[in-house]
């Protein structure tokens, strides 16, 4: 292990370490929560909490809340929620890009089929509301709410552009706030609110996470195209062998020659790498730089939260949340 991963490895687990008990306790209302008269949905619910998921959303509630009061049972419930409403839209995601893995295991829809899992998504969706409202709180279900709605809205819009070569720069970032950045937001919003804070610093604290989400998606894009299969859980490549086009591929795009862009027309159409081999879209985006670019605006992104972040008084949690931020930009999977 290098300096720089040891280091890396080091910052997680003071991160970790500061809410261990909290997250233990999120865990286990997870697990109690995901249980349904149905057994498939129970299975699925058990299967996606032992897939060993970064938990990166329930711990930015978290942190959020002890910057700025307590971590109670408000923020454990909290936690458990917007957990599973990441684990919703996996599931839904998978089944719409007929994924085959996901974290290196085969994906819900490819052990238990499509329909089942279209239902399991909405299930997980409709639990973590009925787990929400029992706080009885009407900002807690505005935030949900519109997230949701906007979330949902962004696998709309991808859906319309699967295929397309003509996408910009600006319908990529849309994306990006839709499906990752706004989740990251209500997360340090939500873990505000279960603090006891509101206004000016919920505020605050949202648009930190909301630069975070959009690093950190950013990053991801990036990881579609650099990681090794292995390291990364799915198959290298995959954004667009299904017929999508992210931001690398958009800054190489804008460059690229006219054959060049025949040759990413060509995966779009055929969605396979078989006439065209992932290493010449791989070796054009290094020669027109899309990768550089992309790390290059997530690091703006990162700044952007670290400059938030460090507004707020010292702590042990303030500390940890411009670590997150590190853990974003520099993570291999």
């Amino acid at each position: 292990m290098n300096l720089a991963k040891l280091g890396q490895a080091v910052a997680v687990r003071g991160i970790f370490d500061l809410i261990q008990d909290e997250l233990e306790q999120v865990e286990k209302k997870i697990g109690a929560e995901s249980v349904a008269s149905a057994d498939a949905v129970t299975a699925i619910g058990q299967y996606l909490q032992s897939s060993g998921g970064k938990r990166l959303r329930p711990t930015l509630l978290l942190l959020a809340a002890k910057l700025v009061g307590d971590a109670g049972p408000a923020a454990i419930q909290l936690g458990a929620v917007v957990e599973l409403i990441h684990a919703a839209t996996l599931v839904h995601d998978d089944v719409i890009d007929a994924a085959q893995t996901r974290r290196g295991r085969p994906s819900t829809n490819a052990k238990w089929g499509n329909h089942t899992c279209v239902l399991a998504g909405d299930w997980l969706y409709m639990q973590a509301f009925q787990i929400a409202l029992r706080e009885r709180n009407f900002q807690i279900l505005d935030l949900l709410i519109g997230l949701t709605q906007i979330m949902v809205e962004g696998e709309l819009l991808q859906l319309e552009r699967i295929g397309r070569i003509d996408i910009s720069e600006a319908d990529c970032m849309e994306l990006v706030d839709r499906k990752t950045a706004r989740l990251f937001s209500v997360c340090a919003r939500l873990g505000a609110l279960a603090g006891g804070c509101n206004g000016a610093t919920q505020e605050r604290l949202g648009e930190y996470a909301w630069n975070l989400g959009m690093a950190f998606q950013l990053v991801d894009d990036v990881l579609d195209f650099t990681a090794r299969e292995k390291t990364l859980g799915k198959p290298v490549g995959g954004d667009l062998r299904e017929g999508k086009v992210t931001l690398p591929l958009v800054y190489a795009l804008e460059r690229a020659t006219p054959e060049e862009r025949k040759l990413v027309a060509t995966i779009l159409r055929k969605r396979n790498y078989e006439a065209v081999p992932f290493a010449r879209i791989l070796a054009m985006l290094e020669k027109y730089r899309g990768i550089e670019r992309v790390k290059d605006r997530a690091q703006a992104f990162t700044e952007k939260a670290r400059q938030i972040i460090s507004e707020f008084p010292e702590s042990p949690y303030q500390r940890a949340l411009l670590a997150v931020t590190d853990l974003v930009t520099e993570r291999d999977h």
